[in-house]
């Protein structure tokens, strides 16, 4: 493909809090661009880039759903993502493969949590940012008011390139402000005017401060500038053009997605100045990745849909090179070649089947074995690897046990959840040996609940969640001896099997030791084993809850053995009988799972956040800034005290805190809730006995 045509593609995300507008944005753009026939509506559940049953049941986003359409020579490629916390994931993934990212704000709500949140994600990866002001027609819409905020939010400088004439019910059209024009809509299309009196010198004063703006981005417009020599429009743009790709500049602009007013100015504008993928430069893993159209192909796996009927479809954007359908290409996921035998360019559920696809496209591949969100595709004779993460997403703050509500079907809930996760890398599933349940965990309940709403719709089984078990363990406080004698007779060889033994308790993780201080052959060597698989044996089940036993040292001093009737199994059993005695009289306590916790709070809320940490026997390790108004608290909480953490945090930090953790060791829960815990156990064994 040639340069020019590479120019000519703009892929656009467009992330914000939830209800900003961006699917109806969207929406608006492809109807009246004549890429769908009709506009759907969000509250009827009809539009064409939420078309997930679970989205159109739940009037939201809830996956980035793509769309290529063609604009005169451009191609346009919209990406539009959730605005939920919950599916940040998607955010994630998606920007890293968008040279243009779109922040729409509501215009009577302004910068809300999302909006900080998605903001700094596009930040991160260096992309090219522009907003759209959406929602001038609803009342309260404040204009300079969410201007204000988006400077405050961004750091660089924001220019608003369209303005708005009216608000509210009087808003009906906007003004270009590097055109010095007015686009009145009448019935529906935009009719040019001159600016009208009454906001001349408000437009005047946006004008001054863009040319501002954009002539420090060349030392020629600077100097004409200074020297009060005009400034052309077409200089304007050009400037403009590289300030915008350099990531210097954040143009704004006003309208209305309902009413289709501003929408297509805010496309002429994005067609004119935006970034094509030749404009920026990945870098991922270190590696610098030129979007050379030349160049041997690679592509970057952002997406993968687990479709129980078509099966996997990939989801790739093309970094560099060309891919023709029929070639090979090696699949980082697998290390192994593949066939790709059709390509598409996604059209939302549809696809537009093509026969080549080049740099900057985004493409759907039908029926890759092994793709991996994150894994590259790559020409055979040029695999790509690297070791980093490309994606850094975030770990899951809140987890939930799964059990089928038919018996029959636990094979058929493992199956479906363990496809989910290859389409959604902040879902995790693990099957907890210990507790024997399935354990789902997601960025929030929201998130988990979709994923639940998924396997019904998607996979045909039903599930019931549950608070997951805790893994508690059991140990002892002090030194005890114990002695059991296993002496059986019923004809015949007998059974018989002697042991003495001492218990220790040892430091906290520790685990088991097991020391044979025998002397005189009190007991053969050959039955040392059984005593310590005896041993093994016994520590997974405790005496206080059925808990396994942890932390413990065994020292088997004495003993005795019969000629004829000892055997293994007489020393096994006389083993476990000993290290129950010796458990009981070593004053036995149960242990927790105690989590290193990170906790990202806003300054303002940390005092409250740390106040709940100590309310749930948290103890604070420390607290770092983190710049951005945000700070880092360093905690170590038991895990029983983090089940309900996550809903607890949004309500105190309006949904901007966030937290990670991961095990750190086992201790000891104090006495005072022991008692609760142990009958909770009890009951759960005796209902477990009675089925």
């Amino acid at each position: 493909m040639r340069v020019a045509d590479i120019r000519k593609k703009r892929v656009v995300a467009f992330i914000g809090h939830n209800g900003s507008g961006k699917t109806t944005l969207s929406e608006s753009i492809l109807f009246l661009n004549k890429a769908i026939d009709r506009m759907g509506s969000v509250e009827q559940g009809n539009t064409t880039m939420d078309f997930d049953p679970v989205e159109i049941e739940k009037k939201s986003s809830v996956n980035a759903s793509v769309f290529t359409f063609k604009r005169g020579d451009y191609s346009f490629t919209l990406v539009d993502t959730p605005g939920f916390s919950d599916f940040i994931g998607e955010v994630i993934s998606t920007t890293l493969v968008s040279e243009n990212v779109c922040s729409v704000l509501d215009a009577a709500s302004g910068v809300e949590v999302q909006t900080e949140k998605t903001w700094r994600i596009a930040q991160e990866y260096k992309r090219p940012m522009l907003a759209f002001v959406n929602g001038m027609d609803k009342d309260h819409a404040d204009f300079p008011k969410v201007l204000e905020q988006l400077k405050n939010l961004s750091g660089k400088s924001v220019i608003p390139l369209t303005v708005p004439v009216g608000s509210g019910a009087s808003f009906k059209g906007v003004v270009n402000v590097i055109k010095q024009k007015a686009y009145i809509y009448e019935n529906g299309k935009a009719v040019e005017q001159d600016i009208p009196q009454e906001m001349k010198e408000e437009v005047e004063n946006y004008r001054t401060s863009l040319v501002e703006s954009v002539v420090e981005m060349d030392d020629e417009l600077m100097e004409k500038y200074f020297a009060d020599e005009p400034v052309s429009v077409e200089e304007l743009e050009g400037a403009l053009t590289k300030g915008y790709a350099k990531g210097e500049i954040v143009p704004v602009f006003a309208g209305s997605a309902t009413l289709g007013i501003g929408v297509n100015e805010f496309l002429d504008a994005l067609q004119e100045f935006g970034a094509s993928p030749l404009d920026v430069t990945n870098v991922i893993g270190g590696n610098e990745i030129k979007p050379d159209p030349e160049e041997p192909f690679l592509a970057l796996v952002f997406k993968v849909v687990v479709d129980p009927f078509i099966g996997k479809v990939t989801y790739a954007k093309v970094l560099r090179g060309k891919l023709s359908a029929g070639d090979t290409i090696h699949n980082a996921a697998s290390d192994a070649t593949e066939r790709v035998n059709h390509l598409y360019l996604p059209n939302a559920k549809n696809q537009q089947e093509v026969k080549e696809i080049s740099v900057g496209d985004i493409a759907s591949i039908p029926k890759l074995k092994e793709s991996k969100i994150g894994g590259f595709l790559s020409d055979p004779s040029n695999v790509f690897k690297v070791e980093e993460k490309v994606f850094d997403f975030p770990e899951p703050m809140i987890s939930k046990s799964v059990k089928a509500k038919n018996k029959g079907e636990i094979d058929k809930v493992t199956s479906g959840l363990a496809r989910l996760t290859e389409s959604d890398p902040t879902f995790h599933m693990d099957f907890n040996p210990e507790t024997g349940e399935i354990v789902v965990s997601g960025i929030g309940t929201m998130h988990i609940d979709v994923i639940i709403e998924k396997l019904k719709k998607n996979f045909n089984v039903e599930v019931e969640l549950g608070k997951p078990k805790i893994a508690y363990r059991e140990t002892i406080t002090k030194k005890s001896q114990a002695e059991y004698k296993h002496k059986k007779q019923s004809g015949g060889h007998g059974q018989y099997g002697h042991v003495k033994i001492y218990l220790e308790p040892l430091p906290r993780g520790k685990g088991f030791e097991f020391e044979d201080k025998i002397f005189g052959g009190a007991i053969p060597k050959n039955y040392i084993p059984s005593v310590e698989k005896g041993l093994h044996e016994a520590m997974k089940s405790g005496v206080l809850a059925g808990y396994p036993v942890d932390d413990i040292k065994v020292i088997l001093y004495d003993g005795s053995y019969h000629e004829v009737d000892s055997s293994d199994i007489a020393f096994q059993i006389a083993a476990i009988q000993a290290f129950k005695l010796g458990m009981q009289a070593g004053n036995p306590t149960l242990l927790e799972p105690v989590m290193s916790v990170e906790i990202y709070v806003p300054d303002d809320n940390t005092g409250d956040v740390m106040g709940d940490l100590n309310s749930r026997r948290g103890r604070i390790q420390g607290m770092e800034p983190q710049g951005n108004g945000y700070q880092l608290i360093k905690a170590e909480v038991p895990l029983a005290e983090m089940l309900e953490f996550s809903s607890q945090l949004n309500s105190i930090t309006s949904g901007k805190g966030y937290f990670t953790m991961k095990f750190s060791h086992y201790d000891e829960v104090p006495r005072n809730l022991q008692e609760k815990i142990i009958q909770e156990r009890k009951a759960e064994l005796e209902e477990e006995n009675n089925k």
